[in-house]
């Protein structure tokens, strides 16, 4: 018996549409997985079987095949458990096929058959709408992530039983609360306030002025002069995100994995590398590819502190995000385009001793 599950696969910030099909017919037992899937969905044949025994389910003693269409696109993460063992489920005849049709499936198993939640739920739950689906089902910890999205209904479970209940015609989980911006969100910026600042009047109003024009701001001075505490206070006084822009920084967010709150994120990020850190953890990469620092700070401030510090590969690589908002990564086969309109703070050290122009404590040569 064939059966199918709609699904999504997360491609930078984009998501592309993806069948589970699964077909299960005579012969010797044996659970394949194809259609160009990482090494963690290759491991999702352990963890689907194992989920499915201890949920109390029968899994088939047949030969199994689980595709993932389209062939050509190239897929990872864990998020394919819960839909190829709804897959599994359904082409056994534990679950009604029909009941698939109409929503996308979106989560992680663990082997005692509990939904655990993945990152990129917002972007799933976004194509979900774009799709013409009814709803989602999702783990119950991205539940209120799913439900920024208006117009479809979110399924929040915890369980795989819970989910497989629903699907036979059981009573369907309370919806989760739809919440404002803000709301019960996990704020990206710390609680800071320029307003906290005594003395600086210059530097106070050089801040000022960049923020009102989206300018850029460098900083230099001996160390211990306040560099840094005023450049963590510079989102303080820039305008509040709107409700597109707080959708697109939560989103980013979620994809990159760095978002744990259930509303909106209405603080402008504030990002702050490292002086060691390479040009793709600067401007994004990876086999994904992923979003780097400058994506992560879209809508905000990225802060590069020591800026002489950087290594000038890294500060060469910030040229196409700041010139043109964003900055496109190929990777092999793969390629995406992150967003990266940030407004950029740097501070940095007059010289390596930090004291140039004082005759008694600067030591360099």
């Amino acid at each position: 018996m064939l059966a199918r599950v709609h699904t999504f696969s997360l491609d930078g910030l984009q998501t592309r549409p993806v069948a589970v099909e699964v077909d299960i017919r005579p012969g010797l037992p044996a659970f394949v997985i194809v259609g160009l899937g990482d090494a963690a969905i290759r491991e999702a044949r352990e963890r689907v079987r194992t989920a499915l025994t201890n949920a109390g389910f029968s899994f088939p003693d047949r030969r199994i095949t689980a595709n993932l269409a389209p062939a050509h696109l190239r897929k990872g993460g864990s998020s394919f458990d819960l839909p190829i063992a709804l897959g599994v489920l359904a082409a056994s005849g534990q679950v009604p096929p029909e009941m698939l049709d109409e929503v996308s499936v979106f989560g992680e198993l663990s082997l005692s058959g509990r939904v655990r939640g993945v990152r990129g739920t917002l972007a799933v739950a976004e194509a979900t709408r774009e799709a013409g689906l009814r709803g989602i089902v999702v783990p119950r910890e991205r539940a209120r992530e799913a439900a920024l999205v208006e117009e479809i209904e979110v399924l929040g479970f915890e369980w795989l039983r819970e989910v497989v209940d629903m699907l036979g015609g059981g009573e369907a989980p309370p919806a989760p609360e739809r919440v404002a911006a803000g709301d019960g969100a996990d704020e990206i910026a710390d609680d800071l306030d320029l307003a906290d600042v005594r003395g600086h009047a210059h530097v106070i109003e050089a801040l000022r002025v960049a923020a009102a024009g989206g300018h850029n701001i460098l900083m230099k001075g001996p160390p211990g002069t306040g560099k840094t505490m005023l450049a963590r206070r510079l989102p303080s006084i820039l305008p509040p995100l709107t409700r597109a822009e707080a959708i697109e920084v939560t989103r980013i967010h979620s994809v990159a994995g760095t978002y744990r709150g259930g509303g909106l994120v209405t603080a402008r990020p504030f990002r702050s590398p490292h002086h060691t850190i390479s040009a793709s953890g600067l401007v994004g990469g990876g086999t994904g590819p992923t979003p780097g620092e400058a994506s992560l700070a879209h809508n905000g401030v990225l802060f590069l502190d020591e800026l002489s510090e950087f290594s000038r590969f890294s500060l060469e690589a910030l040229r196409q995000p700041l010139e043109d908002g964003r900055v496109a990564i190929a990777r092999g086969q793969q390629s995406a385009v992150f967003p990266t309109r940030f407004m950029l703070a740097a501070a940095t050290n007059p010289c390596p001793c930090g004291f140039a122009g004082d005759e008694k404590r600067c030591r360099c040569t």
